[in-house]
């Protein structure tokens, strides 16, 4: 079955509800800070799938010292001879703490089995293997949450096709990304076998809607959120104490110092209005309701900028090195 057709959402609507949720977001974070609990919440699908942008939208209020984003790159040499979950182990939650899982464990049973970096026998041993780890860290108190965003191979080229030309997203685009378009049925074979195994009770993957964004962020936040059962916690009623009299200070003076140029000011006076940057991938698409939308072939980036930012990147080479999609 393909994805379900929805009329594009009201970005004003978005906006709205987003802060909404990332309010919820604080709050959930303060539970389980406060309480100990420790939380993982892995990230997989489609290469273009919206993975990051919905990890950007979770982050964007939370405690960093609290809440962080594990994202792997390629194991090294010494990593390739460890046990394969020893890597991750070490990023696991503390008490108190969230972590976000950008990739994951499961590329073993993605990227690694469809482009031949990994062995059958490692690959089947994987598939043993990963419900028990994964029962242990239930077991052990840790809130497991997976879900992989799902994107139709139609929406995954035209967002792949609108990196090609925008530089502020030009780095997300490997030759191993390029390369999935051609290899779409073996991914989608290994994604069923993956499930397979491992979308078992009291551990179920948590399958995303991805074709429309802005809808897909919602969708997994409100369900992350309604997943964990987070009290409020009472804060501490803090006030400003009043400044205490000066016993003599005096500021350094201005000339002792090295201060930034005042970019800013120059910007001001120059009087341009550069526009601001939309995300192409986010832009309007044509819709059974806008069947006039169409992508801008670039994004709307100040035009000197962009043209920089242009020259400045390589083209894509065949022995260029990708890390874990």
């Amino acid at each position: 079955m393909g994805a379900k057709e929805h009329p594009k959402l009201d970005n004003v609507l978005y906006e709205a509800e987003l802060t909404k949720l990332q309010a919820e977001l604080v709050e959930m974070q303060e539970w389980i800070r406060s309480e100990g609990r420790r939380l993982v919440v892995i990230f997989e699908g489609r290469d273009a799938a919206g993975k990051g942008g919905a990890i950007k939208r979770i982050m964007e209020y939370l405690n960093p010292r609290v809440a962080r984003i594990v994202a792997l790159p390629a194991p090294t040499e010494r990593e390739r001879t460890e046990w394969y979950f020893q890597r991750y182990i070490e990023h696991l939650p503390a008490g108190g703490e969230i972590r976000l899982f950008d990739r994951s464990w499961y590329n073993r049973a993605g990227i690694e089995r469809v482009m031949g970096y990994c062995t059958p026998a490692e690959y089947q041993r994987f598939l043993r293997q990963c419900p028990i780890f994964e029962q242990m860290l239930i077991e052990d108190g840790i809130m497991l949450r997976k879900y992989w965003f799902s994107v139709s191979g139609k929406e995954q080229e035209r967002r792949f096709r609108s990196r090609l030309t925008d530089p502020m997203r030009r780095w997300k685009l490997s030759p191993t990304d390029v390369e999935s378009l051609t290899r779409w049925e073996e991914y989608s074979r290994a994604k069923d076998e993956m499930f397979v195994h491992t979308d078992i009770p009291g551990n179920r993957w948590r399958v995303v809607e991805a074709e429309d964004k802005k809808r897909a962020r919602l969708n997994m936040i409100a369900d992350l959120l309604a997943s964990v059962k987070y009290e409020h916690v009472q804060r501490p009623d803090l006030k400003l104490p009043k400044r205490p009299a000066s016993t003599g200070y005096r500021r350094t003076e201005r000339d002792l110092q090295h201060y930034v140029d005042d970019f800013a000011a120059k910007v001001a006076r120059s009087g341009e209005r550069p526009e601001k940057y939309v995300d192409p991938e986010d832009a309007d698409r044509p819709t059974p309701d806008n069947p006039a939308a169409v992508l801008a072939p670039e994004a709307p980036v100040h035009r000197k900028r962009a043209r920089l930012a242009t020259r400045a990147m390589p083209p894509l080479s065949e022995g260029e090195t990708a890390a874990e999609p």
